[in-house]
């Protein structure tokens, strides 16, 4: 089987290291674990790029959309790891669907569901615990601005809100908010992180912000872990810096039944689904934040725990079989420094 793998934001030099750093970790990984196949890596012309683990590298000419469009045919599948910002992982998966070649991910269509988040709480509000979401345009009037927010059961006096791209990826864009001032420079703030004409509006939930793994044949989905994400909060500005695999916490079960839960309720989430939730320890609560529809930075620490090769069960799961027994064996946290994504054994 010869599969393709590329990760946007390497192959396309992007100059946001926090970005480049996770996406090149998740790239090594995959490589190292897909070794047994056939596998090739698509990098930038006159790159070293990661050329090891047995996989041949093959530089890429032109703009990636029409690389793929006179290429991907030469290939069984492809792994595509791209951002959700401005439909970018969207139009590369149908482009490979179109082409006739086998995506191990998510389809198209599920993936612009939780692209935009919008969808994602539409879809989901009647199923399972996730933030209460409201949509709002940037060339919106004053009074009407003002209107979205008093539709919230609290104002900005009692609790803090988040603005946030509808098509962000990671932390960019995210903004927490405590007035109106405030809301109208987020607002901005958000504007240049989107192509989109509006924003989402949400309730700002306090509480441990961790993640799922789930692995997902398009119908089923099986959690395999829960992940702490170090995210902080400066001056307005959320950020994340890396996370613990896995996190134990009393909300476990809870949080991991709720992922899977909401991945099945999307059908066409497949292989490895990644979903964001807040744990509200104040109130026992679970909610969903977002889901991926790609593998996510806790495949780097997961993949090195599993009692089997992630890379490989991911394919075993867009082909229909999931794993029947998983075993975590230690813990790991995985941090940012400098360009690096860096781990410590915890236990």
């Amino acid at each position: 089987m010869k599969i393709l793998v590329f990760e946007f934001a390497t192959l396309n030099k992007l100059e946001d290291s926090s970005i480049t750093v996770e996406g090149n970790a998740m790239l090594q990984g995959l490589l190292e674990d897909l070794k047994k196949f056939k596998t090739y890596n698509l990098i930038p012309t006159g790159s070293n790029t990661i050329q090891s683990f047995n996989s041949q590298a093959i530089p890429m000419t032109g703009n990636l959309m029409e690389w793929i469009s006179s290429n991907i045919k030469k290939y069984d599948g492809c792994i595509p790891i791209a951002p959700e910002e401005n439909n970018i992982l969207y139009n590369l998966t149908s482009l490979i669907e179109k082409q006739g070649v086998e995506v191990i991910g998510s389809t198209s269509d599920a993936v612009m569901k939780t692209t935009n988040k919008l969808d994602t709480y539409n879809i989901l509000k009647n199923k399972v615990p996730i933030i209460k979401t409201e949509k709002v345009y940037f060339n919106d009037s004053i009074e009407n601005y003002k209107k979205q927010i008093n539709k919230f059961n609290t104002g900005l006096d009692k609790q803090s809100k988040v603005l946030k791209p509808v098509d962000g990826v990671s932390c960019a864009g995210v903004n927490v908010i405590n007035s109106f001032n405030e809301f109208i420079i987020a607002k901005d703030h958000i504007k240049k992180h989107t192509k989109l004409p509006y924003f989402i509006l949400q309730n700002y939930i306090s509480g441990i912000n961790v993640s799922v793994s789930l692995l997902s044949d398009g119908i089923e989905a099986i959690p395999l872990s829960l992940n702490f994400q170090d995210v902080t909060l400066k001056s307005g500005k959320i950020q994340y810096q890396g996370g613990i695999v896995p996190f134990k916490h009393a909300l476990s079960d809870i949080a991991m039944e709720t992922a899977k839960t909401a991945v099945k309720s999307i059908p066409g989430l497949k292989g490895y689904v990644g979903v964001d939730m807040i744990l509200d320890n104040k109130n026992d609560e679970v909610y969903i934040v977002e889901i991926n529809s790609r593998p996510t930075t806790p495949y780097v620490a997961l993949r090195k725990l599993l009692n089997f090769n992630l890379g490989e069960a991911v394919i075993n799961a867009v082909y229909g079989k999931l794993p029947t027994e998983i075993e975590l064996n230690g813990q790991i946290n995985f941090y940012k420094e400098d360009k690096t994504l860096r781990f410590s054994v915890l236990k």
